[in-house]
């Protein structure tokens, strides 16, 4: 089924240069999910073939790389390892997005593009413990203070994916002289910058998304990059697409499990395999209608995105790639769901992997946007038509 969606050759090309990655990601996830590990050694092997800096600007080293070119990959990460997938994703959308927006100083853009030409890492680091996700709009309690010459900030944030791994937090703080959010690059070398591993969750247990606590740190006047002080105006940004890919990719190993599993079960009560059952047959066409409608949804507004030529026009696809998230994501819960029925009991033994793609599917349902803010804005959009 993945070929179907394959539109160049630079996408089978680096498909087939992740194929033996994934494969050994895959032969590592459960230990990394039983262990809470964070994959360490998956994310240098991303970085040693290059894929950190493919969404880099090809006159900073990179591929430009295409939503559409992210998706796939992404997908294809996941069906080996959620966790891997889902914490390099972040580093790769936002690198994306700086080269989409372009909103910081430019010197400072550029030698952040250089630093991820060298195999650093970023990610933002948003969400506290008291005002939860920042997309309910809640206003940061971590503060920069202005000082003669800098900041001084102080904060604690939670959910911060791939904390072992970062060499560099994008973290909004309040900044009180401007009367506005801002976002600041903070170094993790920086003193006062320190990880506390609190990340012990049933899914997606190897993403390493620690609390990330800042006392007293110094950050010079060029390490605030922005003000956000645009109000409530939501800005749309295609690459947090990259959340529901991996979901995908989970949902497409079940399928593929559930698939094998019913071409070899045969119990003695019948004669052949499973596969020849009529309701086996069910589940496995319910599972291919499924895959076919997330990834269609998916990947056709990632080609709207693709071919935007303005912001504007891409802020008109604010909804719909709140829609793709919902749709993706939730039909990849319905495929999981569907195998671990083929595959009956079993499915829930610990040494099964679908127990784990069942609890790590879910998770999808609390990264952004949520289910309920896509249906309401869905109707306020309506509404003002």
């Amino acid at each position: 089924m993945t070929a179907t969606f394959i539109k160049t050759d630079f996408q089978k090309k680096w498909l087939q240069r992740l194929n033996p990655l994934v494969e050994e990601f895959a032969s590592n996830g459960a230990e990394i999910d039983e262990k809470s590990l964070f994959p360490t050694e998956h994310i240098e092997k991303l970085k040693k073939i290059g894929y950190t800096s493919l969404s880099l600007p090809k006159e900073a080293g990179g591929e430009g790389l295409a939503l559409y070119d992210l998706l796939l990959f992404q997908e294809k990460i996941a069906s080996g390892d959620a966790s891997t997938a889902l914490a390099i994703g972040w580093h790769m959308g936002i690198t994306m997005d700086l080269n989409d927006k372009r909103n910081w100083p430019e010197n400072t853009l550029h030698a952040m593009f250089q630093e991820i030409k060298n195999k650093k890492l970023l990610n933002g680091a948003a969400t506290e413990p008291k005002t939860g996700s920042p997309t309910r709009g809640g206003r940061p309690e971590t503060t920069a203070v202005s000082q003669q010459d800098g900041f001084l900030m102080n904060g604690h944030k939670t959910f911060t994916t791939m904390a072992p791994a970062l060499d560099y937090f994008l973290v909004k703080a309040w900044v009180e002289e401007e009367g506005a959010v801002g976002e600041f690059i903070v170094p993790k070398t920086a003193k006062g910058v320190s990880i506390e591993e609190t990340w012990d969750m049933i899914a997606m247990r190897g993403t390493g998304s620690h609390d990330l606590l800042l006392e007293n740190v110094f950050l010079e006047k060029d390490k605030l990059v922005r003000l956000l002080k645009g109000g409530n105006k939501r800005e749309a940004s295609g690459w947090l697409l990259h959340i529901p890919a991996c979901y995908l990719g989970v949902a497409l190993a079940a399928r593929n499990y559930a698939i094998k599993f019913a071409k070899t079960y045969s119990p003695n009560s019948i004669e052949g395999t499973i596969s020849t059952l009529p309701n086996v047959k069910m589940g496995l066409g319910e599972m291919e209608l499924e895959l076919l409608k997330g990834r269609q949804f998916l990947y056709a507004v990632a080609t709207k995105w693709d071919e935007c030529e303005t912001k504007d026009e891409k802020d008109s696809l604010l909804e719909e790639l709140s829609a793709a998230k919902l749709i993706a994501t939730n039909c990849a819960i319905n495929v999981v769901d569907k195998a671990m029925r083929i595959v009956g009991a079993k499915s829930l033994q610990r040494t099964n992997p679908l127990q784990r793609y069942y609890r790590d599917v879910r998770a999808g349902l609390h990264n952004p946007p949520m289910d309920d803010m896509t249906i309401m804005n869905l109707a306020q959009s309506a509404l003002e038509e």
